[in-house]
């Protein structure tokens, strides 16, 4: 079995694990710096391993656009293509469903896409958008599925749920066919913020065996108090013995309730993106209740002429090497540099975040 459950919290439904792949051993839970076309922004592989990240997550739509199959294949793979060793999470494509929904058409046997690079339409199908991820090279492989959007009614959201199950059964038959060894699949399950149409779609993908299982379809503009409705009703519902997949979230303390609440794999923008605007996040506490961080926007005044650390109990290198006079000083003449020490921190930050819930979880405080 590729996923090992470790221990379960007394606290709550928080678990440890470990998930085993082709290019190493990931400890859950765990947390993903997104390299959507195959670089976390302004970071080198480099960095990521001196970060000490475990996995990287790409997509598949946008390097199936560019720079294409061709030339990563000839480049021996992602893993090669952008020197990195350790294992990467492909998404299917499903997300661009959601986020190019001005520029795509959804037909019953896949997403017609208009490019943007060049105007061409591109289909993708959910054999194609396995093909595209067994020629990657990914450790783990997504289904394709349609992310719907919030709100939705439910009708909508029962019908998408019924497309996303025929993708599943078409891409999986697909998987076996091509007899891909080594590179995990995992399903995922739609159904909007509507608890019994998240527990039906589990109920027919789990029927079909995945080797894990993602949520998707959330974090697109629904209150946290829905979010944290449908993890409370579905997680309990799901394999525990297989590893349990929050898409696309979140915020520091959006991650440690949905810990609480038996997910073990995460992906987001956030600590990137935020940092490239100049927020940047800053641990108050350990022990993860309440407020537990703390916000900061360096591009203030108040920090012109701060000469302390970042943050003086971070041990990345930025906080070690740099001010908050000089990050400030950075920002403010639109130098690069900011970006890039910025971006450091605040995957150091959410890294550091995984590592302190696993140690929680270890010793029974989660």
């Amino acid at each position: 079995m590729p996923f090992k459950l470790i221990k379960k919290s007394s606290q709550s439904s928080s678990r440890l694990g470990q998930l085993i792949t082709l290019h190493g051993r990931i400890d859950t839970p765990f947390f993903m710096p997104i390299a959507t076309k195959g670089a976390v922004k302004t970071l080198s592989a480099n960095d990521l391993g001196i970060l000490k990240s475990q996995i990287v997550l790409a997509n598949t739509y946008h390097l199936w656009q560019r720079p294409g199959l061709n030339v990563i294949k000839k480049a021996g793979g992602l893993h090669k293509f952008m020197n990195w060793s350790g294992p990467i999470l492909t998404d299917s494509g499903g997300y661009q469903v959601f986020s190019l929904a001005r520029s795509r058409k959804i037909i019953e046997n896949g997403v017609q896409f208009t490019s943007d690079i060049d105007g061409q339409k591109h289909l993708l199908t959910p054999q194609k958008a396995i093909e595209i991820q067994r020629v990657l090279g990914s450790d783990i492989i997504m289904s394709l599925d349609e992310c719907t959007p919030y709100p939705c009614t439910k009708k909508y959201a029962k019908e998408s749920l019924k497309l996303t199950t025929r993708w599943a059964k078409q891409g999986l038959e697909y998987y076996h066919v091509k007899k891909i060894k080594g590179q995990l699949i995992f399903g995922i399950i739609q159904g909007s913020v509507y608890p019994d149409l998240r527990q039906q779609s589990m109920s027919e993908l789990t029927s079909l065996n995945f080797d894990g299982y993602a949520l998707g379809g959330l974090a697109v503009g629904e209150p946290p108090s829905k979010m944290y409705q449908v993890l409370k009703s579905i997680t309990p519902l799901m394999p525990a013995g297989k590893p349990r997949y929050l898409m696309g979230v979140g915020k520091p303390e959006q991650i440690v309730e949905a810990v609480k609440k038996g997910i073990d794999m995460f992906d987001c923008v956030i600590p990137t993106r935020n940092a490239r605007h100049g927020l940047l996040y800053i641990m108050k506490n350990k022990k993860l209740k309440g407020k537990f961080y703390q916000e900061l926007r360096i591009k203030k005044s108040v920090f012109t002429g701060d000469i302390r650390p970042l943050d003086s109990r971070c041990h990345c290198q930025t906080c070690q090497n740099y001010s908050r006079a000089y990050l400030r000083h950075l920002f403010m003449v639109n130098d690069p540099l900011g970006l890039r020490l910025a971006t450091i921190h605040n995957l150091s930050f959410y890294l550091n975040l995984m590592k302190t819930v696993r140690q929680a979880i270890k010793t029974g405080i989660l």
